[in-house]
């Protein structure tokens, strides 16, 4: 049985609205807003059916605190909805393959869909590094998409980094 919303969520109108492409550019959106701000450039989005519950970028420098990640911010909002901890029937979408702690999280979360940009050789654990949201030994399992918008989300991180390596 699916939860119910604890409050009530933001509708989205667009008429590309519920299409992968649509939620990931609004996470790359989030990921330029980090960059702004001197953070790396990572965004994510918490969407349950076709409704966004949550939106957020990396805020490490910003808050002090290295569990910042978009990831970790958009789950914890995310949860303020449900009358449980369990995030069931949502999907997250984020710019970078999510590194051990987010993936811990998103299985901690029972997050059941997971959606990301471009992968992360150096942490990523999904795909690259660890497979630990699909995991057989583990609880909880996702479906995962890989790939989607993966050039916007490379390039952003690629022009970050350029700049940051230009200043030093």
């Amino acid at each position: 049985m699916s939860p119910t919303p604890f409050f009530p969520v933001h509708s989205e109108t667009s008429p590309e609205s519920g299409t992968d492409e649509y939620y990931m550019s609004m996470a790359l959106e989030e990921a330029r807003l980090a960059s702004q701000e001197g953070e790396v450039p990572i965004g994510a989005v918490l969407v349950y059916q076709n409704q966004i519950l949550a939106k957020n970028h990396n805020r490490r420098e910003q808050n002090r605190d290295p569990t910042a990640h978009a990831e970790i911010l958009v789950i914890q909002q995310g949860a303020g909805f449900f009358p449980s901890w369990r995030l069931e029937d949502t999907t997250l979408y984020v710019t970078l393959e999510p590194c051990p702690m987010c993936a811990g999280a998103i299985i901690q979360a029972r997050i059941p869909r997971l959606v990301y940009g471009t992968d992360d050789p150096k942490s990523g654990a999904v795909h690259s590094l660890f497979q630990l949201t699909t995991d057989s030994r583990l609880n909880h399992r996702c479906q995962i998409v890989a790939g989607v918008l993966r050039e916007e989300s490379a390039q952003l991180l690629r022009e970050f980094f350029r700049k940051r390596r230009g200043i030093r």
